[in-house]
């Protein structure tokens, strides 16, 4: 392994961050440093390789031809350094890093998660807040929580809930509306991961969105459901956003008609952490917490 006396970790590093996460930016956050840092380490690597791994376009660096073959070796090589240094147990502690999206993050996972914690105290767990759709390997996070049609090839999923929709509104505003052609007289709220999601909802009714009146437009489906719960109007839901709110009776759901989409919460371990200790516990103890949710919306 002498070839690796050329350069220093630091700069294969980040010519593999910058690969991976796309821009130097997202490679910076990741690495703790800056992006000029960044910058720096990729062009002394060149320098020391003798030969250019990205193209410098008006986007930001792209790997070239001869970069991409060796970014993918070296998130190889970065997954498995990972993996060993897991195996590390540092005064009996366990840790696990769980990639969630945030809007779940917020809306469900935070006002449970010390119900994991009392369970099983000697894991540490840390939760990173992404959307992004990335292969969990190529994050090089334990588990991945995302919002998907199917899971990723070469994982270990579990379903934890197949996404539906709903319409949802503050108690006060619920009081005005007993039928779906009642939503013709309401404000209605806009925007969320589903563009169509009053079309899919109505469709069953013979109604389309353009018969709805107007309202606010949000793009973060995390601001729709505050816009519900203040009253401004009528919210095409999903479970995972809406469920606490329903739970705390904060949110009222109506007519009690659930539409599916198609797209269903897994979460995912990656090939790296599928023995890794405290995996198994949080797969269960998810599985077992989002049963217990869904049980409360039914009774809701």
């Amino acid at each position: 392994m002498r070839e690796l006396n050329k350069v220093h970790l630091t700069g294969l590093r980040a010519v593999e961050a910058v690969g991976r996460l796309g821009t130097v930016h997202n490679a910076a956050e990741e690495l703790g440093v800056t992006p000029g840092a960044v910058s720096q380490r990729i062009q002394k690597t060149e320098a020391a390789l003798g030969c250019k791994l990205f193209k410098r376009t008006s986007k930001g660096l792209l790997p070239n031809e001869m970069g991409e073959k060796v970014v993918q070796r070296l998130t190889d090589g970065m997954a498995s350094l990972a993996s060993a240094i897991t195996i590390i147990d540092q005064s009996h502690m366990r840790s696990l890093t769980v990639s969630v999206m945030p809007v779940f993050a917020n809306r469900w996972l935070v006002w449970r998660l010390p119900r994991f914690t009392q369970q099983y105290p000697d894991i540490r767990i840390q939760i990173e807040s992404d959307d992004r759709n990335i292969h969990p390997d190529r994050l090089q996070t334990d588990v991945s929580i995302r919002l998907r049609k199917e899971p990723w090839s070469g994982v270990t999923a579990e379903l934890l809930l197949e996404q539906k929709i709903f319409p949802v509104c503050s108690p006060e505003l619920a009081s005005r509306i007993s039928t779906p052609s009642h939503l013709k007289s309401v404000p209605i709220i806009r925007g969320g991961f589903l563009h169509d999601a009053w079309d899919r909802w109505l469709q069953p009714y013979e109604m389309t969105d353009d018969m709805l009146p107007g309202g606010p437009t949000f793009t973060d489906p995390s601001v729709c459901l505050d816009a519900a719960l203040s009253g401004q109007g009528v919210y095409v839901a999903s479970e995972i956003l809406a469920c606490q709110a329903i739970e705390c009776g904060h949110l009222i759901e109506l007519f009690n008609d659930r539409r599916s989409t198609g797209y269903g919460l897994w979460s995912v371990v990656g090939k790296a952490s599928v023995r890794k200790k405290g995996v198994q516990q949080f797969q269960s103890w998810m599985k077992e917490e989002m049963s217990h949710s869904i049980g409360s919306w039914r009774r809701s």
